[in-house]
């Protein structure tokens, strides 16, 4: 028996995430591609598309992940996995929170997502990439929360730090207390 033949018969010939029944293909959950069973998974045309995304997921279709993180098969549950902390809704963040894994099963999850997160890029509110230890000046006021101070349209924060699990925050110092900043209101000096 084939691959595709053996998942869809671990599936019962559903896609193993959503539970569609329609144009299910394979899907090979990395870093490493292999053609095993352990490695691979059956998914739908929707799920294939929407996993191959690096943003803009579809989260109401993702809901079905409330059912399919209770999957046995180790790689369901690293999509699963993977999928919920990509999401990063507040529904989503519970589910994680509930999941449990086995330390292996952990472990790869977790590689791989490290993989597809490290290709999170900074940009400024010009489409400039930012970079570790960059300047950049404040294109608007911003009121700092928690400090009762507004950083002014203008100033140069240097050395700014990139927030490794969300491209639309940096850090940096102004006025002597280190903040988050949204890249959509700073331009690359």
């Amino acid at each position: 028996m084939g691959l595709k033949e053996s998942l869809l018969e671990r599936s019962e010939n559903k896609c193993e995430l959503c539970g569609s029944q329609d144009q299910l293909t394979i899907y090979s959950v990395g870093p490493e591609f292999t053609e095993a069973l352990d490695t691979n998974i059956i998914v739908c045309n929707t799920c294939n598309s929407e996993l191959e995304k690096s943003e803009d997921y579809d989260v109401n279709h993702w809901r079905c992940l409330n059912d399919s993180m209770w999957n046995p098969n180790p790689p369901v549950q690293v999509v699963v996995y993977r999928m919920l902390n990509k999401i990063n809704e507040a529904w989503s963040r519970d589910l994680i929170e509930m999941m449990y894994l086995d330390d292996d099963t952990l472990l790869w999850a977790k590689q791989g997502l490290a993989a597809e997160m490290s290709k999170i890029v900074h940009k400024d509110a010009n489409g400039n990439i930012l970079e570790a230890g960059d300047t950049v000046t404040l294109i608007q006021d911003l009121n700092v929360k928690g400090a009762n101070f507004t950083a002014k349209r203008g100033t140069a924060v240097r050395r700014i730090r990139l927030v490794t699990d969300n491209e639309e925050h940096i850090e940096g110092k102004v006025n002597g207390q280190n903040i988050v900043i949204l890249t959509k209101y700073v331009k690359k000096s």
